[in-house]
């Protein structure tokens, strides 16, 4: 399609507008040539591209509301344009071409939403003998909309002014008004209809009024009112007002509520029945508030309610024996009330806790932990049920009482967590020992407690499973001395294993059934004179005092020579003698030994003693007052072994103390670092050859034994290290001390070791010991060895 003379496009405009209580709103006319409004005489080139913006509708509401846009075509011709609804905007949506059609006809459209409809017009006008014609299919209807305007458009041919192509055009508004015929049923006012009858309602009083009118209100028709069902004769309605009536006092009223169904009727100018409507109508009989809450059980009003259940039930679990209801016979917020229980707090809750008329009580176990047999037998608790709204706050109350049934829910518990017994130990087999005794709460067979015990020490022992009574083995024969103490455990179970455990301590009371016992029945002893010796016995008793001794002298000749300690067993020579001399005045043959009878008896009841022969070798002291090691080997004539472990004992400890400074020398000369690796130097003094010394032991009486061992000296160690530097001669040692009083000895050695070698026995026994104290020589030349070396380690350095 060419680019021709523009295109003269001719829209004829139906606006339609409702006469209604809110405004239609409406397009704005902004003349020829415009590009917004209400594309009132709109012209556009044919050449125009699809999809261009050619106008944009513009318009507004009286109510202020938001409007929309909408444009239409008849369905014979193309719809060449689109239109945003919110905006107004038009846009091209098909090419134009002149040659086929040269104008078009679209229906444009406003709305707020309540006036018009956007997508068609009732009417349609004849172009071009300007008929106003209903469109096929439309209809006109007075109750919605009384008055239509329709603004038509008129414009010519077109022409030239001044050059210019031109059309011009006229707009007039056409009026539609739409006449009322009956077509329409009466319609009710202000509905739903609520009334209300109160107790002290007299009978022909007015409830309500209902109110109806002819839906056609052109010409609207008389209407009738009439009840058709619901009233039971207990109501009444005036046909031309529609006042409805009580006919019955409120005490006759049988029920609660009525729904009544009110029929109007229309009546035609000819008399007859036209249309009719029928609207239900709701009238509650509301009574004083003169009734309280009231509890009812399956037979009627009841005041007391009683359930047996266990103890301990599940949380949450809901006492269904209980069938309770509730009401409250009055209306509205007078029936209105709350529901609680009054009782232990915490145990159980009712629901519901506000109630309307009535309901159903349920009570709910709220902490099983307390619903407990052992604690509550019987649970009673009042239902209370309080009115809410009400001044007169009417209230009523129901007993719930609940008898616990009691389960196995106890452990069986000691009256101690400990048994402390105490039998004597020649207790016969089968003696009572202790009762234990533990507690079930529970009732029935679920309290019975059956005992046992077990452990390591309760093989002596037995308990009755009833009684808790522990006793004896029949063969038990318990020894204190043997094992004094047993503990064990005892049990107490319930026939469903549920059970505890405490502790029994059993101690055996010793029995004084021992003698005490000497070590030997005749024993030797020897005496220094001055020096107690003693005798010992032992009681194997457990206890005291069974087990204590006491002793004594039963027969000694003669008999006023010694005194015994009865605690101790020391014996010791009477206080008046004091020398062997003074012991031998009182001895018919002079003799040294002496044989006492001594008696050991404890202390228990009844008593038992034992006696031993004791032979006591009386020695003169004045050998200890020369010698303290003759002292001693006096005192272990008796016990040979005990002189060997003290001569050993000191022979280690020289032993000890040679190994001991040889080597801290050794260490000390190995960190000088002055040791040669091939030779070493060695400057020493000329000395004589070593010799041996040789000691006497002590003989006393006819002991030979200590002559056997004899002090032997080594030879010196040359391997010692001097530490010397180069040809500086050492310093010179200090002078060694004076020698022991058996002759001189020169010590040329540092390093002292010594031994204990067996001696040959002499040729011709001498008749007497060596006067000279053995244990003075002996530490002497020991003290001479340790001096000698420190003072040659001295010279050394």
């Amino acid at each position: 399609m060419g680019r021709g003379p523009r295109a003269i496009l001719a829209l004829g405009l139906l606006f339609l507008r409702l006469a209604q209580a809110n405004f239609a709103p409406h397009f704005f006319d902004n003349g020829v040539g415009s590009t917004n409004g209400n594309m009132a005489l709109f012209s556009l080139p044919e050449d125009t591209p699809v999809g261009s913006h050619v106008y944009t509708l513009n318009g507004t509401d009286p109510e202020g509301n938001p409007v929309s846009y909408h444009i239409s075509f008849d369905p014979s011709v193309r719809s060449v344009f689109s239109v945003d609804p919110n905006f107004g905007t038009i846009t091209l949506v098909e090419e134009l071409d002149r040659e086929r059609e040269d104008e078009i006809e679209a229906t444009i459209s406003i709305s707020d939403g309540l006036n018009l409809n956007p997508h068609s017009t009732k009417f349609a006008m004849d172009r071009h003998s300007g008929v106003l014609r209903l469109q096929p299919g439309a209809t006109l209807d007075y109750e919605k909309a009384r008055t239509h305007f329709v603004t038509v458009v008129a414009k010519d041919g077109g022409g030239q002014l001044r050059g210019a192509d031109v059309v011009f055009s006229a707009t007039a508004t056409v009026t539609v008004n739409v006449e009322d015929v009956q077509d329409m049923a009466p319609v009710f006012l202000g509905t739903p209809y609520y009334g209300y009858v109160y107790e002290d309602t007299l009978p022909g009083s007015e409830v309500l009024t209902v109110v109806a009118m002819d839906g056609d209100q052109g010409k609207p028709n008389r209407i009738l009112y009439s009840l058709t069902n619901g009233s039971d004769g207990a109501f009444e309605i005036n046909e031309t007002s529609g006042a409805i009536y009580v006919m019955q006092s409120p005490a006759q009223l049988r029920r609660d509520v009525y729904e009544l169904h009110v029929q109007v009727t229309e009546v035609s100018s000819a008399g007859t029945p036209a249309a009719q409507a029928m609207v239900p109508v709701t009238i509650r009989i509301v009574d004083l508030n003169n009734h309280p809450p009231t509890f009812y059980g399956e037979s009627g009003p009841q005041n007391r309610f009683e359930l047996s259940m266990y103890e301990h039930p599940p949380q949450g679990e809901i006492l269904r024996g209980l069938k309770i209801t509730v009401n409250d016979s009055d209306q509205g917020a007078n029936a209105k009330f709350n529901l609680r229980l009054v009782g232990p707090g915490g145990i159980f809750r009712v629901v519901p806790q506000t109630v309307l008329n009535e309901a159903q009580v349920t009570i709910i176990v709220e902490n099983s932990a307390a619903i407990d047999f052992e604690k509550f037998k019987v649970l009673t608790f009042k239902l209370l049920a309080i009115e809410v709204n009400t001044p007169e706050k009417f209230s009523s109350t129901a007993d719930v009482v609940i008898q616990l049934l009691d389960t196995n829910d106890n452990v069986p518990k000691f009256t101690s967590h400990y048994y402390v017994a105490r039998i004597p130990e020649n207790a016969p087999g089968g003696s009572n020992v202790v009762a234990v005794t533990a507690v079930d709460p529970d009732t029935g067979p679920w309290g019975e407690v059956k005992y046992s015990i077990y452990g390591s020490g309760a093989d002596y022992f037995l308990i009755h499973s009833s009684s808790g009574m522990i006793y004896t083995q029949p063969w038990a024969s318990l020894d204190a001395e043997a094992t004094a103490r047993y503990n064990f455990y005892v049990k107490a179970e319930d026939m469903e294993g549920k059970y505890s455990l405490a502790e029994v301590f059993v101690t055996l009371l010793d029995v004084n059934d021992h003698y005490p016992q000497f070590g030997k029945r005749v024993q030797e002893k020897t005496m220094v004179l001055g020096t107690p010796v003693k005798i010992e016995a032992t009681d194997q008793d457990a206890e005291e005092p069974n087990n204590l001794v006491d002793y004594s002298i039963t027969h000694a000749e003669p008999a006023n020579v010694f005194d015994i300690d009865a605690h101790t067993g020391e014996i010791r020579l009477k206080n008046s003698i004091r020398s062997l001399d003074a012991l031998h005045n009182i001895t018919p043959n002079g003799d040294r030994i002496w044989s006492l009878e001594v008696q050991a008896k404890d202390r228990g009841s009844p008593s038992f003693s034992t006696t031993a022969l004791l032979r006591i070798d009386i020695v003169d002291t004045e050998m200890q007052s020369r010698s303290p090691m003759a002292a001693f080997l006096m005192q272990t004539k008796d016990n040979p072994m005990k002189a060997v472990g003290v001569l050993a004992g000191i022979m280690a400890i020289i032993v000890a103390i040679t190994v001991l400074i040889s080597t801290a020398s050794f260490w000390r000369n190995k960190k000088s670092n002055k040791v040669l690796p091939v030779r070493r130097v060695l400057r020493k003094r000329p000395s004589p050859a070593p010799r041996t010394v040789r000691i006497k032991w002590l003989k006393f009486g006819r002991t030979k034994a200590a002559d056997k061992f004899v002090l032997r000296e080594d030879r010196p160690n040359e391997n010692c290290n001097n530490n010397s530097l180069g040809s500086t001669p050492p310093p010179t040692a200090p002078a060694p001390p004076p020698p022991p009083s058996m002759g001189p000895a020169h010590w040329t050695v540092p390093t002292v070791s010594g031994s204990l070698a067996p001696r040959q026995p002499p040729r011709s026994p001498k008749p007497k010991a060596v006067g000279s104290p053995v244990q003075s020589a002996l530490v002497s030349e020991l003290r001479q060895k340790f001096e000698k070396k420190n003072v040659h380690n001295k010279a050394n350095f």
